[in-house]
């Protein structure tokens, strides 16, 4: 199950983000991802945790966005969780569309046993109601 952090621009997502970021670089026997639009969470962040910028991938848009995780998975075993900040920045506004990536990553997490956690800035009633089929609100 993916785990979203929901709420308009600030309302703590972003602080949310590291605290689960950090509860997860503690729990894990493996490696811990932080994918961010830009390079704002250089110093807020452990230095264990592998902070990924989209931007420095050309990562725009949900297919993107997607190829980009799914790529990080096939490539480390070891991989445990994947967080993720500015996800409508990163993918695009449309509900949609996120919804399907959002199935996608629900998908791609129980293949590979991984643990995805993405920041929504919206109001919960705008996300289509099916995306709690497979996603829960931290």
């Amino acid at each position: 199950m993916v785990s979203l952090i929901i709420g308009h621009k600030g309302s703590g997502k972003t602080k949310h983000l590291i605290d689960e970021v950090s509860k997860a670089y503690s729990n894990s026997d493996g490696h811990v991802i932080c994918v961010e639009k830009n390079k704002k969470l250089t110093y807020d962040i452990e230095s264990g945790v592998r902070l990924v910028c989209a931007d420095d991938f050309a990562v725009s848009g949900y297919d993107t966005y997607y190829g980009f995780l799914a790529g990080m998975c096939g490539s480390d075993h070891d991989l445990t969780d994947v967080l993720g900040d500015g996800t409508l920045k990163i993918g695009g506004t449309d509900m949609d569309k996120l919804a399907e990536f959002l199935e996608k990553v629900n998908n791609l997490g129980d293949a590979t046993d991984t643990k995805f956690t993405f920041t929504i800035s919206a109001d919960e009633n705008e996300i289509p109601a099916k995306v709690f089929d497979y996603c829960e609100k931290i």
